[in-house]
């Protein structure tokens, strides 16, 4: 059965019989099981073939012929869904058909919704990829990441920056950098009750340095589970290293350690730069990030991972105590994605939950504010808590 939503505006009625009927034909896939007897023409007819095609195999050809059939069904989902039905029948034809050469064509490529998954495909798929097609790939991955940065840089920054500058005072503020709370306060004996105001004689604002405050460390497992989160990770490790009050630095791990810090200018050369897919030895990435400590009091370690730990667990739990003993922030974020609650180990993240080091999933909208609370400090259980995510310890504690 299809499992697929459609706009009531741009359906008619959805309260009529007619539309009723409709809609269940849509689902259902017609034929004589299906109870309805619904005849469709027009729009809805090139619907239905484009659905037949990629979940009714036994009835259609599927997508497994030649290529321009998949190019024509490619095109036709474009036409008769929104971009958010187009980016679930383009993952479902990837899993049901493993169509992976509709990638490896230019003109396909071109064709294709982009998104986060499409760039993890991209990435997994580009060590053999045909030299015409590496070009139109990597002009993919700049949309994806261009229109993931809109949505998340300046959030993330605004969130660095405030609670960094929160943490200094500055009395000659300029009006951007104001603490208004604190100005009023300081205030209140300027209150003048003709005009219900007060005047702001003195002013308090947030504080203005420009070096390093903090030492920002991203940790992500590049194993092929870990997907969308390397994507994820990469964008946020470029905008945070144009802050200028933190610094900076990611390490993307399998079994052996990458560090692409030096790329960070370039999202897009951060992405190609990782390598999706093969093992995991997470305590030698870590043993890594411990030689770029500097401060430990000053550095947040950011470890992405699903904590399926290939290498040795006791070497793993040795580093991360070191790590937190230290003085360092350990965060464990089990995913970076908007996919919901991972597959993990369970036992690992219990093990760093109790040793002090919080483990839980965190959505790109939820990480420009997560790094602001490690920033200024604050108890991440508390904040995971208090937006209802489910850390490890927790959930272990529950079951």
């Amino acid at each position: 059965m299809k499992t697929l939503s459609f706009d009531a505006s741009s359906t008619g009625e959805s309260g009529s019989g007619d539309e009723r009927q409709r809609r269940w034909r849509l689902i259902l896939g017609g034929g004589a099981a299906d109870g309805i007897g619904c005849a469709l023409a027009g729009a809805d007819l090139g619907m239905d073939r484009c659905l037949e095609n990629l979940y009714d195999e036994e009835r259609a050809g599927g997508l497994g012929g030649s290529a321009p059939k998949i190019a024509r069904w490619l095109g036709d989902i474009r036409r008769y869904f929104p971009s958010s039905v187009v980016r679930v029948l383009q993952k479902d034809a990837l899993d049901r058909h493993g169509v992976q050469h509709m990638l490896l064509e230019p003109e396909m490529l071109a064709a294709v919704e982009p998104d986060v998954h499409l760039v993890a495909t991209l990435l997994a798929l580009r060590g053999v990829m045909p030299a015409k097609v590496r070009d139109t790939a990597r002009l993919v991955v700049r949309r994806v990441v261009a229109e993931l940065e809109r949505k998340l840089a300046n959030p993330l920054r605004q969130a660095i920056t405030g609670s960094l500058n929160r943490g200094t005072r500055n009395r000659r503020p300029r009006h951007n950098e104001i603490d208004w709370d604190r100005t009023i306060r300081a205030n209140l004996r300027h209150y003048q009750p003709a005009y219900r105001t007060v005047i702001p004689a003195t002013r308090i604002g947030f504080g203005r340095r420009a070096a390093a405050l903090r030492d920002i460390i991203l940790c992500v497992d590049q194993s092929g589970s870990m997907a969308a989160s390397v994507v994820y990770a990469g964008i946020m490790a470029a905008v945070m290293a144009s802050i200028r009050s933190v610094r900076t630095s990611l390490v993307v791990f399998d079994t052996a350690v990458v560090d692409l810090t030096e790329q960070l200018a370039d999202p897009v050369e951060v992405l190609f730069g990782t390598q999706l897919g093969g093992g995991t030895d997470i305590q030698q990435a870590l043993g890594y990030c411990q030689g770029l400590v500097r401060a430990p009091n000053d550095t947040i370690l950011v470890l992405i991972s699903d904590l399926y730990e290939g290498g040795d667990r006791q070497q793993l739990f040795k580093r991360a105590a070191s790590l937190i003993a230290a003085g360092v922030n350990l965060i464990v974020l089990l995913a970076l994605s908007d996919q919901g609650a991972p597959a993990y180990d369970h036992g690992i993240a219990g093990t760093l939950a109790g040793m002090g080091a919080p483990a839980f999933a965190c959505t790109p909208d939820q990480f420009p504010d997560l790094m602001a609370a490690a920033v200024a400090r604050r108890d991440l259980a508390q904040w995971a808590a208090a937006r209802g995510i489910v850390t490890a310890g927790r959930a272990a504690g529950g079951s």
